[in-house]
């Protein structure tokens, strides 16, 4: 069964009952709605009046289920993760750890390979000029030591929006980016946890900061089903300040986690499609296979 998404940007009191996350209203106490929390995957607190339980919080972890806290401008800035989420997690953290450099450079470079792919073919798909992609995808390296993915990412976000700077913190469009990216972040650090692995391990990025490495590598390639909801909600908006991150485009990028994406030559829901890719990690760790699955954009 498909996870769920659930987002709770209002005051409220989260009560755990009969194995089923109930959301209360904050003042009244009357209940507003009810899910089970196996069915749940992600939760998104977008409000500073919600009050959490403890036993919620310990059946959410126990569920392996994601708690993402946004702050003051809404964007997600906290994310809580169980620490294991795999039977054989310590053995699995042992592979990780051994993994040689010389495999952390290919995966790199399919990761890459597969990121600069998916971006041409959503230009291809919105009718954009795709042509020098192309040989930016074919000139890829080992560990991506020529950066084509920052040369192909300069002329991708030219091609995508006009007069657009990439900005952590900027207006729309790149709040909205931001949101996406964040909340993708947190299906990718799941899915990581769930194949027995720890998201602070990363095959590329390595910043001692970062507790999110091997996710911020492994979501690369589907960073672009976020720009699509993002490039669609500017196309048919007139938006163009921070207020554009209303609840409405909100609950738009949080499908995200439910759209259907093309892997492995069938159509499933990203959500599930970030599991194949990370099961896929962990045997190319084991030596047992030499591609990552990826998905592809149609």
């Amino acid at each position: 069964m498909l996870k769920r998404t659930i987002y709770i940007g209002n005051p409220a009191y989260l009560k755990y009952k009969d194995l089923r996350l109930e959301i209360l209203d904050a003042i009244s106490k009357e209940v507003k709605g009810s899910v089970p929390i196996e069915d749940i995957a992600i939760v998104v607190l977008d409000s500073y009046q919600i009050t959490i339980s403890h036993q919620v919080i310990n059946a959410l972890q126990e569920n392996n289920v994601a708690i993402l806290s946004c702050n003051e401008q809404h964007l997600p800035l906290g994310l809580m993760l169980p620490l294991a989420g795999h039977v054989e997690h310590s053995e699995r953290l042992k592979v990780q750890i051994n993994v040689s450099e010389p495999l952390r450079k290919q995966l790199w470079k399919q990761t890459v390979e597969s990121k600069i792919s998916q971006q041409m073919l959503l230009l291809k798909k919105l009718k954009k000029n795709f042509s020098p992609m192309e040989e930016y995808l074919a000139s890829v390296k080992s560990g991506d030591t020529s950066n084509m993915e920052g040369v192909a990412a300069k002329y991708y976000w030219e091609q995508l929006f006009d007069d657009f700077t990439r900005d952590r913190y900027g207006d729309a469009p790149n709040n909205l980016l931001n949101f996406g990216y964040a909340v993708l972040r947190s299906i990718v650090a799941r899915a990581i946890v769930s194949s027995g692995m720890h998201p602070t391990l990363g095959i590329f990025h390595r910043n001692k900061y970062n507790a999110y490495c091997l996710a911020d590598d492994v979501m690369e390639p589907y960073r672009p089903y976020v720009d699509e909801v993002v490039y669609h909600i500017m196309e048919n908006s007139e938006i163009g300040t921070s207020e554009s991150l209303s609840k409405e485009n909100k609950a738009q990028i949080l499908q995200i986690a439910t759209r259907d994406v093309l892997i492995l030559q069938k159509t499933r829901p990203l959500m599930v499609a970030v599991s194949t890719t990370t099961s896929s990690l962990y045997q190319c760790f084991l030596g047992e296979q030499r591609v990552i699955r990826y998905p592809t954009i149609y």
